[in-house]
């Protein structure tokens, strides 16, 4: 491989801004996400942090144009309106943005929350993400949501009045839950019109109150008839699987993600937020202060960066696939060496390895994971990460 890759251009850009407060963090969650103990989050003191930080990086994404903003967290639908305001007009000051830019707002479903929608959409917000995760109050209470069935219902019907695209967050092999309960969330989902689902497993992630308290969990055997089956139940709805997690509307893609996963680039703001930055002279990854006060302490200082380092040529072929392979249709093999600057002719043994064990598509023309790819990601990914040993 060469020893430096060299791009022709730069890939597209988005924008990511990180708000990590939430009113309570659930026990399976581990997101850079706090709770705001014995006083509200400085929501003025962060917003002017967030602007400050996206002033500082301008030298690295000078004239370059962003297609679209995702505000994660955390919970940001705690954010004010006017905190909203301020902060997305800051983003059309200083950046080009562009006019059909996709700008999205994750929220979770409380009273409060909801009650802002139409101002977030006046702001500017296009398309919202909710955090509903079950329909169900007994699934809600085991999973420690602070939501309740009944607010689930009305901030969807509230958020298909306001916006344009919405996207629910569904989570299966829930505890102790059933098959026909899962596929019961998942019904209740599709029939409010919603264009756009996520539907995750369950997992134990390391250090959170699950993984040293794990709940009962339904077994592999149920899980896997779960994914199957909402897989089914979706396809015959009209979804398009397009992404391990992903399911839409035709032409419903949230194309933030589909930047990701295609391996393009994007500036992260906020407490704890990660970036890739490609440029001529190769591709960076950086990781702003993580801790919310520790941020605020170094943006005070205008210090927002705590890691910052240049992924080797011999990272990129595991970075790539990574993402890529986790399009159900994978992506144009010529994007490889458009994104990384390698010839995807130096992934030779690589590729071949993989299309002999039926992970990846026999056509030379597309990267694309077979079913049995897709169901034993990490297996095919395995082939790839040997090259960034």
């Amino acid at each position: 491989m060469p020893a430096r890759a060299q791009l022709d251009a730069p890939p597209p850009l988005a924008l990511y801004i990180h708000y990590p407060w939430c009113v309570k963090k659930c026990p399976y969650c581990d997101f850079n996400s706090h709770t705001a103990r014995g006083a509200e989050p400085p929501e003025a003191a962060y917003v002017a942090a967030l602007i400050a930080d996206i002033e500082h990086a301008l030298p690295q994404v000078w004239g370059r144009r962003v297609h679209s903003v995702f505000i994660g967290g955390g919970t940001p639908s705690l954010l004010s309106a006017g905190a909203l305001d301020r902060l997305l007009t800051a983003v059309r000051t200083l950046l080009p943005l562009d006019p059909l830019a996709e700008i999205t707002l994750e929220a979770n479903p409380g009273t409060v929350e909801a009650a802002r929608f139409r101002d977030y959409r006046a702001a500017g917000v296009n398309r919202l993400s909710l955090g509903i995760q079950s329909f169900d109050p007994r699934m809600l209470a085991a999973i420690g949501r602070i939501h309740d069935d009944r607010e689930a219902r009305t901030a969807v019907d509230l958020a298909l009045a306001t916006f344009e695209r919405v996207n629910l967050d569904l989570m299966y092999a829930l505890p102790q839950q059933s098959l026909s309960e899962a596929l019961a969330d998942l019904r209740t989902a599709i029939a409010s019109g919603v264009s756009h689902l996520s539907c995750y497993h369950l997992t134990l992630e390391p250090n959170t109150p699950f993984a040293h308290s794990p709940p009962a969990l339904p077994d592999d055997e149920l899980a896997a008839d779960m994914q199957d089956a909402i897989e089914a139940e979706l396809a015959g709805a009209g979804f398009q699987h397009y992404e391990t997690s992903a399911f839409a509307r035709p032409a419903q893609q949230c194309r933030h993600n589909l930047n990701y996963w295609t391996f393009g680039d994007y500036l992260g703001i906020g407490a704890g937020a990660h970036g890739k930055l490609s440029s001529h002279a190769g591709i960076v990854r950086e990781m702003r202060h993580k801790h919310p006060e520790r941020y605020l302490a170094a943006a005070a200082r205008g210090d927002f960066v705590q890691e910052r380092r240049e992924v080797g040529v011999a990272e990129l072929p595991f970075e790539f696939m990574m993402n890529a392979l986790r399009l159900t249709g994978g992506v144009p093999a010529g994007l490889f060496a458009a994104r990384t600057g390698v010839p995807l002719a130096a992934l030779g043994e690589r590729l071949g390895e993989a299309r002999r064990r039926g992970l990846l598509a026999a056509d030379p023309a597309v990267l694309q994971p077979t079913a049995q790819g897709r169901r034993f990601l990490n297996d095919l990914l395995q082939i790839f990460l040997d090259d960034a040993a």
